[in-house]
């Protein structure tokens, strides 16, 4: 079935309207508003729900539980967001005029949609490009013919109208591989490495790029050195090693966006999966000369491709490690594109899961791969299809909302830029949670139900508790 927007602003069914005992005719003191989506239902982001607080100071072990803590701070949130890559952009120009501003209200307007603030992009081609290219003529060291006219037919109309919607976006940029001249292999694809001696021009590119986009008043927050630095793929892909990567910053890249009045502009090391994060951390910031330079440890989530579970341990473990640098999810999607399986739920589930468990970890920012594909689960220039959380059907001019897209807006929707998250626990494993306090002092806390059952739990703040249902397999933010 496929869920339209319209699903969004106007569902107003509400889950369990006859009230127990322990939230009905109470002083409305202090309120808690309950947003739920569930499978099997017409509740996509539907308000359920408006309950309030009771003193009831020791709940029983046998009770379900979400106790919060919100005097128990942990690190300040930079945004929620997604990638806007050549195909996002391709797919978008494509849509009817009427659909793009859909699209534009759904990801980035703060009331009609989710409220997107991080934006990704790729610095010349990646997999989800149409074919390769890059920005400057094959050969050219002195980057003499460098050029972004490229980007000027899709992807930059894209970004402004995103940025413009959005009022104010964080907008960071990674490369795929170096041109192929400057690489061993003498290809962009299939992995290779940056040979020595093109290390300074590399890093002029960065500059080159950063100052072209700020020209277009595109404003570059940050870079990633190296998308996935330890993979290499059929695609655009090129191998850094720890030693490699912080030798590149130290030497290069660091100081020459310095010299360049670039100082500002966020650099993110390792920007794969969380297998080899803590190597890749240490590898680069036990160095202080390397690690003067880094602003954070970017992560993806592929790391269970032979079924285990998501290391989120790691997350933590890097978190402990270097508290004062930051933990960014820089990329993560549903591969494998199936049309047949566009409303599978499990696929949202793992959008809810990783998001709960990487801020639970200290992650500050997190940021989902395309925010648009076709039908086919592309454009790609090597058949690497996969799912977004809105497809675009360009022979129907259709839009296609995944659970993905609504399990994400539980979280981009309700918590703010510089909002504290805040410590919570469930008292069973059956729900998962986490919290945070928006600047505002709104609290925010979202509750996955990992079973196939509908429970009934205590929300419980400070010896105040709110009775809560959640269907099977749901999930919900509570806003309080």
């Amino acid at each position: 079935m496929k869920i339209l927007l319209s699903t969004l602003m106007v569902s107003s069914v509400l889950f369990g309207q006859t009230k127990d005992k322990i939230n009905s005719n109470l002083p409305n003191h202090q309120s808690v508003t309950v947003y739920t989506t569930a499978p099997d239902s017409n509740l996509k982001l539907a308000k359920t729900d408006v309950l309030t607080f009771k003193e009831y100071k020791q709940p029983l072990e046998t009770q379900l539980c979400v106790f919060v803590h919100p005097n128990k701070t942990n690190q300040t949130f930079l945004g929620i967001g997604g990638a806007i890559t050549d195909a996002s952009a391709e797919v978008f120009a494509k849509l009817p005029l009427t659909k793009q501003n859909e699209f534009l209200d759904a990801y980035f307007d703060k009331e009609k949609g989710i409220g997107y603030t991080l934006i990704r992009t790729n610095i010349h081609s990646c997999d989800f490009s149409s074919e390769s290219y890059t920005y400057v003529e094959e050969g050219d060291k002195e980057l003499k013919t460098f050029s972004i006219e490229h980007d000027r037919a899709f992807k930059i109309p894209l970004i402004k109208k995103a940025m413009e919607k959005a009022g104010k976006a964080t907008f960071y940029a990674s490369p795929w591989s170096p041109p192929a001249f400057m690489k061993d292999s003498k290809n962009m694809l299939k992995g290779g490495k940056l040979l020595p001696e093109f290390y300074q021009s590399w890093a002029n590119y960065y500059v080159k790029f950063v100052q072209a986009y700020q020209k277009e008043n595109i404003p570059v927050w940050g870079l990633t050195i190296q998308n996935e630095p330890m993979a290499t793929q059929i695609w655009e892909s090129c191998i850094f090693t720890g030693d490699e990567e912080r030798e590149f910053l130290k030497n290069y890249l660091g100081p020459t966006l310095q010299k360049n009045g670039l100082n500002d502009v966020k650099i993110t090391v390792w920007d794969h999966n969380r297998d080899l994060l803590s190597q890749r951390a240490s590898a680069v910031l036990d160095d202080p000369e390397a690690a003067k330079y880094v602003w954070g440890i970017g992560f993806h989530w592929y790391e269970n491709w032979s079924g285990g579970n998501p290391m989120f341990e790691n997350v933590a473990k890097v978190h402990q490690m270097y508290p004062d640098k930051n933990l960014l999810f820089t990329e993560g999607c549903v591969e494998k594109f199936s049309a047949e399986k566009y409303q599978f739920w499990a696929n949202g589930q793992r959008y809810g899961r990783s998001m709960i468990n990487d801020f639970n970890n200290g992650t500050v920012g997190w940021t989902d791969w395309n925010i648009l594909l076709d039908q086919n689960g592309g454009p790609n220039h090597v058949g690497n299809f996969c799912f977004s959380p809105i497809h675009g059907d360009t022979s129907t001019g259709e839009l296609i909302y995944t659970p993905s897209y609504y399990f994400i807006g539980h979280f981009s929707k309700f918590i703010k830029s510089g909002a504290k998250n805040f410590s919570c626990t469930s008292s069973r494993s059956q729900l998962i949670v986490t919290s945070f306090k928006n600047p505002t002092g709104e609290l925010v806390t979202i509750v996955m139900n990992e079973s196939d059952k509908e429970l009934s739990y205590l929300l419980s703040n400070n010896n105040q508790v709110s009775e809560i249902k959640i269907p099977a397999k749901a999930i919900q933010t509570l806003v309080y």
